[in-house]
């Protein structure tokens, strides 16, 4: 696939010839920053804190000249497409941060789904590298997802209402909201969001 003038190869992260966590985790750790500020303010260390968790098998990446240029995570909205070990978050976090990362993400990260719908995929963890963004890469990954997994439909549960990058992407990409969740005041306040917005996209 070309973007950019550049080569995006995308395949499932378990079957690329070579080791991926790390990358994976930079884009997570770049993606996610506001929500993880209170265990570290360093991009490295949040990186190297939650390398440990990704279910690589449940992973799409795009790699370009030897990088992941980006990664999506597709389940089935029962398996889960992150693990979390508090032994390794307390290695990197300290034990009291590492503690808390392992009790309250594991939470939001590894919460079933309740009545999930039947023959859906749960599209996860969207990100693109820095060096990439601009480049098509996250709407190269989703739609080599549709054309290569079962599903007759996909949702995307939380997606911020001030991420307007994304939502202009799962917009264009046919995906339309079907439920908001408002944030607590003093949440929303901090971090300045107001809504997390779930999606749904299906095919034709």
């Amino acid at each position: 696939m070309q973007s950019g003038g550049l080569k995006f190869i995308v395949a499932k992260a378990d079957k690329v010839d070579m080791d991926v966590r790390m990358q994976i985790s930079e884009i997570f750790a770049e993606g996610f920053t506001q929500w993880l500020g209170y265990f570290s303010k360093d991009k490295n260390i949040i990186a190297k804190a939650f390398a440990h968790m990704f279910v690589l098998d449940q992973f799409y990446v795009a790699i370009a000249n030897d990088k992941v240029a980006g990664m999506t995570a597709c389940t089935d909205g029962k398996t889960f497409s992150v693990k979390l070990n508090k032994k390794e978050l307390r290695k990197h976090l300290g034990f009291f941060k590492g503690s808390m990362a392992g009790i309250f993400l594991k939470r939001e990260f590894e919460a079933p789904y309740e009545n999930f719908p039947s023959n859906t995929g749960s599209i996860e963890f969207v990100g693109t590298a820095h060096a990439f963004k601009g480049q098509g890469v996250a709407s190269q990954i989703i739609h080599h997802i549709f054309e290569n997994t079962p599903y007759d439909a996909y949702v995307i549960e939380e997606v911020a209402d001030t991420n307007i990058p994304a939502m202009k992407l799962y917009k264009k990409l046919g995906f339309e909201e079907y439920k908001r969740k408002p944030l607590p005041e003093k949440m929303s306040k901090k971090n300045g969001i107001n809504n997390l917005l779930s999606l749904k996209y299906m095919k034709k």
